[in-house]
């Protein structure tokens, strides 16, 4: 673990501490004995009278305080006795009285709250925003699921911390490494760095206008009268400490596997109530890949080949006990309400595989479990391939936080589209540029018809249905009618909705679904064949199967799917899935973009004008990509240069953002939309920009894997590669 370290001197709290205005508290020059509060001391004396009121009340009521004060100081815009008499308010008036004495004087009407969750059922998420001048405000927000972080520590002890883009933080003096050694206070209470993660393109579709890099501050020590006596698990603790609470993250190789491992205790998830102290969770062998002669197959680089990359087993009484349509973190109910689910039949089916996180004992783990019926009861499977962090047996008196958590289950495939990547690789394959103009031509007239036609206007609204929470849905299937105004309004904007989906190339393709991959238990399936589940069971006959984000003309695949009696005998009347063969010499998943089993969805096809023009390429073979400079473990490295080194990791991820996998993939449809066009009179050409398409999948795809693997994948690096292939022109 790594090496600890003490400080002499102990950071003290300014008098004029404040929840948003400038920083205010002094410390040591050095973040020793970060997260110890022994190491921090403060005199209620010294604080203001309004700040001790604020300690006086509830966390909810003192943190809607903060918010509605917007970026004044608390002194000055409110007296002592004002900040009491919320204190004895009951919660449902809480917020209209806060905004009255407060909020109408500070911040905009549209900044206020539209949903205060009060209840003990809702989840709200506590935001700070920090300026470039090293000042920051609060926001709260009601969202209906929770990170295995806010179930351990819990809600009101996570800090979601954003970074204004003009924000100092390239020296020691700046606002973002005040902010790292000092710590966020939010009222008296002191919150510090803990963990990040860069959201991708999910969280840039939700905030737009935001960097995708989360930032989670934990708290560390509280001097408000409301958190006296009350226990707390970090109580004690440094940050070092307090993440071994979730796993032993220190036992991975670098600084980036780190934050890559601990980053999965974000991962919006449902807790399985089940006592893992009962449960016999064993370790089995991987599945290597095999050569013809029997010997094992491996990466350029000497690593084995696998087939079970990411998936183990779980007994049938476990799987019965998860919830049923659960999708990141959250039940999707809406089909019980529109009468789509036969609920008494629904509840026997099992989910064949789902998502999880297993932390047990300081080890985390990161996979799918299959149901296997064979399994004794309370019985998990694991595979090496699956364990991402290392138990550290020399840590000792810190009490792990074991939990299993879903993520998501196999459920029923929804309407399935096409993407700009896959349309060009199907062309390239052969496949008619008609047949996607006649979908488009289609695409358009329905989406016109939406205003006036009830069925495609129901079908849209539920396929946009978590934009306004099924509203729409609800209305149309009342009875409501097509021209009541407010239908109207929002008809439109899902008409524009699905427009631009049209626009970037997500084209609706019939008889086609999105299901996740698993290696088949039975070992039954030969090379080219898969078993594919759906509602009706088993289906036969050839499929198109490719995974997203692939961009190599062999990522699509040609298959088999058939029946394999002996299935129910291990899944039962489990559904929603695509089983892979484990007899071949390289994992089918793997020549798919690299793929594995650990939650990869696979589009699977069996629509008869794509199988019948479709001629499938040689797969994507990887190469050895660029070596990474030696550096040490983060076991290797004393508590505050661990510290040190993962926030700086955090500053770069967030003011230095990786972009070369945007601009290879740009540059990738550059090109093939150049080889599309191209006669057989220009055969030499087209090598050409073949060649340099490959070259640009192996830039990809290597940048797809940076952020774990800790290469410097920065777009100046990507215009020099592509700068040496246009002179190869």
């Amino acid at each position: 673990m790594p090496r600890k370290t003490s400080s002499s001197e102990s950071p003290t709290v300014s008098p004029s501490l404040c929840h948003s205005s400038q920083l205010t508290t002094t410390s040591s020059s050095s973040p020793k004995g970060r997260g110890d509060s022994s190491s921090y001391t403060t005199s209620l004396k010294q604080v203001n009278p309004q700040l001790q009121a604020l300690g006086e009340l509830d966390f909810k009521r003192a943190f809607l305080v903060l918010c509605y004060i917007g970026r004044n100081q608390l002194e000055d815009v409110a007296y002592e006795d004002v900040i009491r008499e919320f204190k004895y308010l009951p919660m449902v008036e809480v917020e209209r009285k806060i905004w009255s004495a407060l909020g109408r004087q500070c911040i905009p009407e549209e900044d206020r709250l539209k949903v205060f969750g009060c209840d003990t059922e809702t989840v709200n998420t506590y935001h700070c925003h920090v300026h470039a001048d090293g000042t920051y405000t609060f926001k709260v927000q009601s969202v209906c699921t929770r990170t295995h972080l806010q179930r351990v520590l819990g809600d009101d002890n996570v800090l979601m911390v954003r970074f204004s883009d003009n924000v100092a933080y390239n020296y020691e003096s700046s606002v973002c490494w005040k902010i790292f050694k000092e710590g966020i206070w939010v009222g008296l209470r002191c919150y510090r760095f803990f963990v990040f993660k860069d959201g991708g393109k999910e969280e840039k579709k939700n905030n737009k206008n935001t960097s995708t890099v989360r930032c989670y501050f934990v708290r560390t020590e509280s001097h408000a009268v409301s958190d006296l006596g009350k226990a707390y698990v970090l109580t004690g603790k440094n940050i070092h400490e307090a993440r071994c609470i979730f796993m032993h993250a220190h036992t991975v190789s670098s600084i980036e596997k780190f934050m890559a491992r601990l980053s999965l205790i974000l991962s919006k998830t449902i807790t399985l109530e089940i006592d893992l102290a009962y449960v016999d969770i064993s370790t089995i062998e991987d599945i290597k890949c095999q050569n013809k002669d029997g010997s094992i197959a491996r990466k350029d680089d000497g690593e084995p080949l696998i087939h079970t990359d990411g998936t183990g087993f779980v007994s049938e009484d476990i799987a019965l006990r998860c919830p049923k349509g659960l999708y990141k973190g959250a039940q999707k109910n809406h089909e019980t309400y529109l009468g789509n689910v036969d609920v008494d039949n629904h509840d026997s089916d099992l989910h064949i595989r789902e998502p999880v996180r297993l932390f047990f004992s300081g080890r985390a783990m990161k996979g799918t479990l299959l149901v296997n019926r064979k399994l004794p009861a309370r019985t998990i499977q694991i595979r090496p391939s699956m364990i991402k962090v290392e138990q550290d047996y020399n840590i000792l008196g810190i009490q792990s936080a074991n939990s299993l958590e879903i993520v998501t289950t196999s459920n029923k495939p929804r309407k399935t589209n096409l993407s700009r990547f896959l349309i060009a690789l199907l062309c390239y394959g052969g496949v008619p540029k008609d047949v996607f103009m006649n979908i488009l031509t289609k695409s358009l007239e329905e989406a016109q018809s939406i205003l006036s036609n009830r069925r495609a206007a129901f079908l849209v609204a539920m396929r946009y249905g978590e934009m306004d929470d099924y509203i729409v849905t609800q209305m149309i299937s009342c009875g409501i009618p097509l021209d009541e105004p407010y239908v109207q309004h929002r008809l439109s904007v899902l008409m524009n909705e699905e427009r631009k989906n049209l626009r970037s190339g997500k084209l609706p393709i019939e008889d086609s679904y999105h299901l996740m991959g698993a290696a088949d238990p039975s070992g039954v399936l030969k090379n080219d064949e898969v078993c594919i589940i759906l509602d009706e069971g088993q289906m036969s006959g050839k499929v198109l199967v490719y995974r997203h984000p692939g961009i190599h003309f062999g990522d699509i695949h040609i298959l088999t799917a058939i029946y394999v009696e002996d299935m129910e005998t291990y899944i039962g009347n489990a559904k929603y899935a695509i089983l892979f063969p484990t007899k071949r010499h390289r994992s089918l998943a793997d020549e798919m973009a690299g793929g594995d089993f650990d939650g990869d969805m696979f589009f699977v096809s069996r629509n008869p004008q794509l199988l019948r023009w479709f001629k499938p390429s040689e797969p994507w073979t990887q190469k050895v990509s660029q070596r990474i400079s030696a550096k040490k473990k983060p076991s290797e490295l004393s508590v505050d240069e661990l510290e040190h080194e993962l926030f700086q990791l955090f500053l770069t991820t967030r003011f230095n953002p990786r972009t070369a996998a945007g601009i290879a993939a740009d540059s990738w449809l550059s090109f093939m939309d150049r080889l599309l066009v191209l006669g057989d009179d220009s055969c030499d050409e087209k090598i050409c920009v073949k060649k340099k398409m490959l070259r640009l999948v192996d830039i990809y795809y290597d940048a797809l894997d940076a952020p774990k693997l800790g290469s410097k994948m920065y777009g100046q690096c990507l215009v020099s590669r592509l700068m040496c292939l246009k002179r190869a022109q």
